[in-house]
């Protein structure tokens, strides 16, 4: 389904890295672990098609995603640092918005938001939100928008322990229904 060959990353003329290969099936997830500056993100990126690889072809369904960055866009979700909400929409309000924005229809925010524990805020306004209720939020968009690929940069940043096993559990879900879950980690998910 996703398939790396001879993936090469410079940044900044730096080589991060080179000769990267591996495959992934329906169902399956890479852990990647490291230190900071070892590739983690730029590998998240280049899987994304934010960035373009120094080296190497990325390919979904044995089609190089360089050709089709539109279509591949619509397949996956990336959660990195940033979480991209805006404080002044409400909690429930924003989620919808996201839904919108990727032309989904709204009838998973609910079940979305129930599943990181945030139904009792829907009507905040998100500036409201501790880091931790944000994550939760950006998070909460995989499960408002179904996409088979998600490419997840350190998720369980500003997680509490009952809320990294609510992302752990939308992973195996995830999984379980065929999709695809490449995740960067520190070791805390």
């Amino acid at each position: 389904m996703l398939a790396v060959e001879g993936l090469g990353c410079r940044r900044g003329g730096r080589l991060v890295f080179e000769a990267v290969n591996f495959a992934l099936e329906p169902g399956d997830a890479l852990l990647l672990l490291g230190p900071n500056g070892s590739g983690k993100t730029s590998l998240l990126r280049l899987l994304a098609g934010l960035a373009r690889p120094a080296a190497g072809t990325i390919r979904w369904r044995g089609r190089d995603i360089a050709g089709e960055r539109a279509d591949h866009a619509q397949r996956l979700h990336f959660v990195g640092f940033a979480d991209g909400l805006k404080g002044l929409l409400g909690v429930e309000e924003s989620l919808a918005l996201h839904a919108a924005l990727l032309g989904e229809r709204p009838t998973r925010v609910a079940s979305a938001l129930a599943a990181f524990s945030l139904e009792g805020r829907a009507g905040d306004p998100v500036r409201a939100l501790s880091s931790g209720q944000r994550r939760r939020l950006a998070l909460a968009r995989l499960l408002a928008v179904p996409r088979p690929l998600w490419l997840l940069d350190e998720p369980g940043i500003a997680l509490d322990r009952a809320n990294r096993a609510r992302l752990e559990a939308a992973i195996v879900r995830h999984r379980a229904e065929g999709g695809l879950a490449v995740v960067a980690s520190h070791g805390d998910v």
